[in-house]
């Protein structure tokens, strides 16, 4: 009886040109889908900035997780996330602890000082639609680039990761900081444009879609993606 194979290499239909992958060396990185970023209630929504566009992306971001696992893509998460005392926050000779805006509204409003960002809390988890699975890898980080104070390129060196496909909470923000370090650390990136929001208006995305295409790496959507990886041999 003839075994069939499972098809090692995809073509995924991306800008400037078309990129060939193997599902096996590639990552898809979800980047801070948490409550804080994505649900009422949550650090953006208490800071009035707009989380319509979180909450947009979460179907597209379900696609491409479900399809990457189908494949055999590794799916890791990152989630920003602070010690109970703030001791990896940065204090107050970091630029950090005057930007970051967990840090910056904990400050302002007494009453939510430590509810934020806080190991533990609720506004740190990553939402019930996107939870990790068995196998997945979860990165705390406590800056905007997953590769800043982590083992994130230990982990995808680990794992013999060559691409790196990137979705999540923001394209201008988290996501474009951790994207530019893998391009920096070799991997190869890949920016779903349909899978990740942004703050500000909206040219911030065209923005930086445009210099990921120029620069770092390529820009695909979620249909794209998802039909690469289902494709049959």
């Amino acid at each position: 009886m003839a075994v069939s194979k499972m098809k090692t290499q995809f073509i995924i239909e991306a800008e400037p040109e078309p990129i060939e992958v193997d599902p096996r060396k590639t990552a898809v990185i979800v980047v801070d889908m948490q409550n804080a970023f994505v649900n009422k209630g949550g650090m953006f929504d208490l800071y009035g900035l707009d989380i319509s566009e979180a909450q947009r992306i979460i179907e597209p971001c379900k696609n491409v997780i479900s399809a990457a696992r189908r494949a055999g893509c590794k799916i890791v998460y990152l989630r920003q996330v602070y010690n109970t005392d703030l001791s990896n926050a940065g204090g107050e000779n970091s630029p950090n602890w005057h930007k970051e805006l967990a840090l910056v509204l904990m400050r302002k409003s007494p009453e939510l000082r430590g509810k934020l960002l806080i190991q533990g809390t609720w506004d740190a988890e990553i939402i019930e639609d996107l939870k990790p699975e068995d196998g997945d890898i979860v990165v705390s980080k406590q800056r905007y680039s997953g590769f800043v104070g982590t083992n994130l390129d230990i982990i995808l060196k680990t794992y013999d990761i060559k691409h790196t496909a990137f979705i999540g909470v923001a394209a201008n923000g988290c996501v474009d900081s951790t994207l530019r370090m893998a391009f920096f650390l070799e991997y190869f990136p890949i920016l779903i444009s349909d899978a990740v929001n942004y703050l500000g208006p909206a040219f911030t995305l065209e923005a930086t879609t445009f210099i990921v295409k120029l620069l770092f790496g390529w820009v695909t959507n979620s249909r794209e993606f998802c039909k690469s990886l289902t494709a049959k041999p």
